[in-house]
């Protein structure tokens, strides 16, 4: 049981994966029992936040600093253009509501729209650390709460009533 919440705990700090992923692995039966509902999203959270002071202090000056480097500095400019696109494109949809976009982008859980992408962007844009880690946050329990309703065949119940 202590393997597995390491593994999902883990899990819900890889970049792209995130809380996504490791709700779905703590609610199967792939390496044993199922977690506990509560117990799961309290770790996948933790774990899903850790990095996000990280990333909002420190990514910004890391890809700058490497995007001229010879080997990296593709991907680092990849990884700036993108941050800075999306946090634009982000901030001209939301106007006066960049928190609660930054809310809805984290917490839809689709490939790219998580707490890494948004804190990153949220850096980019020089948004308030505290009102972005509050929407960042918000967003990742409703990533999770969408996963683990998806996990545990709401939506697919749902489709079959409906249909």
């Amino acid at each position: 049981m202590l393997k597995k919440y390491v593994l999902v705990f883990l899990v819900s700090m890889v970049p792209l994966i995130e809380l996504r992923g490791a709700v779905p692995i703590g609610l199967s039966q792939l390496w044993g029992d199922p977690l506990p509902i509560i117990p799961l999203y309290i770790i996948c959270i933790i774990g899903n936040m850790l990095p996000v002071p990280i990333i909002y202090f420190f990514a910004r000056k890391v890809l700058v600093w490497g995007a001229d480097k010879k080997y990296i500095g593709k991907f680092f400019t990849f990884c700036l253009e993108k941050g800075e696109k999306g946090g634009k494109k982000l901030e001209e949809k939301a106007g006066r509501g960049l928190y609660w976009a930054l809310f809805i982008f984290v917490g839809i859980p689709l490939p790219g729209t998580g707490a890494w992408t948004g804190t990153l962007a949220a850096s980019l844009l020089d948004m308030d650390f505290k009102k972005s880690i509050v929407a960042v946050m918000a967003g990742v329990v409703l990533a999770g709460i969408i996963m683990g309703l998806a996990s545990i065949g709401v939506f697919g119940a749902l489709g079959a009533i409906f249909s």
